[in-house]
């Protein structure tokens, strides 16, 4: 999975990362070593095969804790892309024929198998991109939860029928595979986001070409093993390492028949649009503003303790994080506590027990952020909590930003338009309910919101009222689970069909619908008919 290659460093402390696996005997998962004068490289994983790159062109990826390189990821080469993507339509020849229950055999092998090796994940993720140890597991438990509801998938694809339509005559339809398709991964869930997307479309029988991203691809080059120990067949899921240009490729090759991705806007519009112009079927989720809503006769204690570990957790690097919170009425006066509470929240390194938010993905997410808060600040904002200083003993290169919270807040300020993708939480004041909810509606985006209260009418309204997709009653990130849809809305998601349940299932497979005549007099000797045939 990993290669050698020289590098200059001298001062890199030795660190290794090995995860074993009870197959058909213990094999190593991953193992990455970064010592006094090697630095290791990523490889691709095609064909059942880890392979090493041929490119002379590499991204370094760096601890967002101390930003020394871990890994060399490589630039694949268009050949490579190519191999990935022939080797998909070959396995996909044979596996679309693959029974529903082989299929539902493997499934239930890989989730046995991430839950054995959870723990050994959520290790490689806190290395690679930074959250507490704590948060990573839970980053993998929401993937496992996606191949255990793929586990379902004999009664998933389960088709229709009407019978008999006419005289003898009968219609069913049933879901086939689309061929091979497309993954393009973010960086802020290494483990769940790439098994929202390879285990819904190899169970449905299809293959996929699976780009992780740059930043952080050791967790799914540790699954890949896991599903290759499952029973994928090889050629079922290739990775490819790489940036624009693999995204590119995806986009463009005609082999590839779907893409699914989640990432940021820029990035998102450009696959969409790209994919689409190239007859794909694009599911595309971005950015997102999520609002929570907080009334005064809501629990204080809990509510204020959900915002503030909706808000700062995973350093605020979350689709789903709650960045911006509207206190209505004299709810108001709780902004002062949550400063308070907010305080308390340690900053440290992923693996250090009892740490609440670990560092930034990189020295420019930081960067950027604290240059949004400033803004802020220009634009009118009050500054109430500023943790763009933070330190943290013993890793003074570390991407740290502590929490920071703006009051005053107010639409068109650049804080409050643009996801800001830090540990970075806004307030805005509202006289009544019916100003929270017209707030939320003028936004752009769409992909979730929560209201914190006691009232069951207060609720209802709310829910009836307000456009986002993903509502939470007094639960601050409403992701579904897995028997549901992420379902995201308005500017937070381009295409027709959502990620995983129900929708998953048909995002990777398209309904293919059989008209039968089977006369009951066909035992009989029949004579040839000229006239117009008609149905009775």
């Amino acid at each position: 999975m990993y290669s050698k290659a020289a590098t200059a460093s001298s001062s890199v402390a030795l660190a290794r990362t090995v995860a074993s696996v009870s197959s058909t005997g213990r094999r190593a998962l991953s193992q990455s070593v970064v010592g006094q004068s090697d630095v290791y490289t990523t490889h691709n994983f095609i064909n059942g095969k880890f392979v090493e790159s041929a490119t002379n062109d590499f991204y370094e990826l760096r601890s967002p804790a101390t930003n020394e390189v871990l890994t060399r990821v490589p630039l694949s080469t268009p050949a490579e892309m190519n191999a990935a993507v022939e080797g998909a339509q070959a396995a996909f020849d044979s596996w679309q024929h693959s029974s529903v229950m082989t299929r539902q055999s493997v499934m239930f092998n890989l989730a046995r198998l991430l839950r054995e090796n959870q723990s050994e994940i959520a290790k490689n993720i806190t290395k690679e991109q930074g959250k507490t140890l704590p948060d990573a597991e839970g980053d993998v438990l929401r993937g496992i939860q996606v191949v255990e509801y793929a586990c379902g998938i004999p009664s998933l694809l389960m088709g229709e029928t009407s019978s008999p339509v006419a005289q003898d005559m009968d219609i069913h339809s049933y879901r086939i595979p689309l061929g091979v398709t497309g993954g393009i991964c973010p960086f802020n869930f290494p483990a769940m986001i790439p098994l929202w997307m390879f285990p819904m479309a190899i169970a449905t029988g299809n293959t996929m070409v699976l780009k992780p991203s740059e930043r952080d691809p050791g967790a799914t080059m540790m699954m890949a093993q896991l599903a290759q120990d499952a029973g994928v067949p090889d050629g079922c899921l290739q990775i490819i390492q790489g940036t624009a240009d693999v995204v590119n490729f995806i986009c463009d090759e005609p082999a590839i028949k779907a893409i699914s991705f989640v990432g940021s806007d820029h990035a998102g519009k450009h696959i969409y649009d790209r994919g689409c112009a190239n007859g794909k079927r694009v599911q595309s989720n971005m950015g997102a503003k999520n609002h929570g809503v907080i009334m005064p006769d809501a629990n204080k204690k809990a509510t204020l303790n959900q915002l503030v570990g909706a808000a700062f957790g995973a350093a605020g690097q979350r689709c789903m994080a709650l960045p911006h919170g509207i206190f209505v009425g004299d709810a108001q006066e709780w902004i002062e506590d949550l400063v308070d509470m907010a305080k308390n929240l340690k900053v440290n390194e992923g693996t250090v027990p009892g740490t609440d938010i670990g560092p930034m993905i990189s020295p420019e997410a930081k960067e950027r952020a604290a240059a949004i808060v400033e803004k802020g600040v220009e634009q009118g904002a009050t500054l109430v909590l500023d943790g763009r200083h933070a330190q943290v003993d013993g890793y003074p290169n570390g991407n740290w930003f502590g929490p920071t919270i703006l009051s005053d807040v107010t639409e068109g300020m650049q804080c409050y338009e643009e996801e800001i993708f830090a540990p970075v939480f806004t307030c805005s004041k509202a006289d009544t309910l019916d100003d929270a909810i017209a707030m939320i509606n003028r936004n752009r985006y769409g992909n979730g919101t929560a209201l914190f209260t006691n009232s069951g009418a207060v609720a209802r309204k709310f829910t009836h009222e307000v456009e986002a997709g993903q509502i939470g009653i007094n639960v601050p990130i409403p992701v579904p689970l897995p028997h549901f849809s992420f379902t995201g809305n308005k500017g937070s998601i381009l295409g027709d069909l959502n990620f995983y349940g129900k929708a998953g299932v048909h995002f990777y497979t398209q309904l293919k619908t059989v008209t039968s005549l089977w006369r009951g007099t066909d035992a009989e000797t029949l004579s040839a008919q000229t006239i117009m045939p008609t149905m009775k």
